[in-house]
């Protein structure tokens, strides 16, 4: 028997009118995500603290209506949840593993979700070029690695979001060379969810210009 964590009460906070569907991803990827490859044997006790309500509160960051893009969309991290959390704002999960991508569009069909579209690519591989208003991202790579991928496909002025831990301002000051290189601006680090989660998650934000 696999032991999912408890859920938290801040879920609630966070979803809102949303949280059955939350729930019904949470209990799907707790039960089937190790044996699919798509979570390791430690994620299912800490499944709501440290994956679901840790992308889900990066909800608020984008307009409504917008079209984003999650690079390496993966297990759903941070692309369906943010799509439960947003069915007002259009997603595009990018990923390029076969399996991965036969769950992402198993879980968008058993969920209902009609704002997302599932690519099967890597992010150097996409062809519609800068349409994306915003692109965000998760535990894919440095920032001086992700940038090069992801900023060409947002469109002039659009943003990248990207999900990442406790060293975020060190990637900043690592990857000082190819912000320039990609003309980004207003570079920062922002935490989000303090005093509703736990451990606030670090976002990198920057407009694309």
């Amino acid at each position: 028997m696999i032991e999912i964590e408890p859920e938290p009460a801040s879920a609630a906070v966070v979803f809102g009118d949303r949280l059955d569907v939350a729930r019904a991803f949470t209990a799907a990827l707790g039960e089937h995500g190790e044996e699919r490859g798509l979570i390791g044997p430690l994620e299912p006790p800490r499944l709501w603290t440290r994956h679901i309500l840790n992308s889900a509160v990066a909800a608020p960051l984008f307009a409504p209506g917008a079209r984003v893009g999650d690079i390496g969309s993966g297990a759903g991290l941070p692309g369906l949840v943010l799509a439960i959390a947003r069915p007002d704002v259009e997603w595009v999960l990018i990923e390029p593993m076969e399996r991965r991508v036969a769950w992402l569009d198993e879980q968008v069909a058993a969920l209902g979700l009609s704002n997302v579209e599932v690519v099967r690519a890597r992010a150097e591989d996409w062809k519609r070029g800068p349409v994306l208003d915003a692109v965000t991202a998760r535990a894919v790579s440095a920032l001086r690695t992700l940038v090069p991928l992801v900023a060409p496909l947002v469109r002039d002025g659009g943003e990248l979001v990207l999900l990442k831990g406790a060293n975020a301002a060190n990637e900043i000051g690592a990857a000082e060379k190819v912000i320039r290189k990609h003309r980004l601006t207003n570079v920062r680090v922002e935490p989000i969810g303090e005093g509703v989660i736990e451990e606030p998650t670090r976002v990198i934000r920057a407009t694309v210009r």
